[in-house]
């Protein structure tokens, strides 16, 4: 979360929907996403559904990213999620949703 907000610095509120995971059911969470501007929103234990958007991203992310390789280290696995992420997944891949746009271009209204 703390990199993702250096970033892209929260300039409204933001909602930020998990499951009910003691790291984010934390007062130290807590506390970080109500000095951020982060409203959390949490699913019903045992409900994917919920949060089918996030649901849909980890099956993307899985897919993609972590059931195609053995990642030896920490540091290979590190560097290759923060690969996925920050620049595949967001400034790279289409997405059929933002109709062909990536999440940066559908969030800055930019084209390639």
């Amino acid at each position: 979360m703390k990199k993702a907000i250096k970033a892209n610095p929260v300039k409204k509120p933001i909602i930020l929907h998990t499951d009910q995971g003691s790291q984010f059911a934390s007062r130290r969470f807590i506390a970080f996403c109500e000095e951020n501007r982060i409203f959390q929103s949490m699913s019903r234990a045992g409900n994917p559904y919920d949060n089918s958007p996030m649901e849909r991203y980890y099956n993307t992310f899985k897919s993609e990213l972590i059931n195609q390789y053995i990642f030896e280290t920490d540091e290979d696995l590190n560097k290759a999620v923060n690969d996925y992420v920050f620049d595949w997944y967001n400034y790279c891949r289409p997405h059929s949703f933002n109709g062909g746009l990536t999440p940066f271009e559908a969030r800055h209204k930019t084209t390639r």
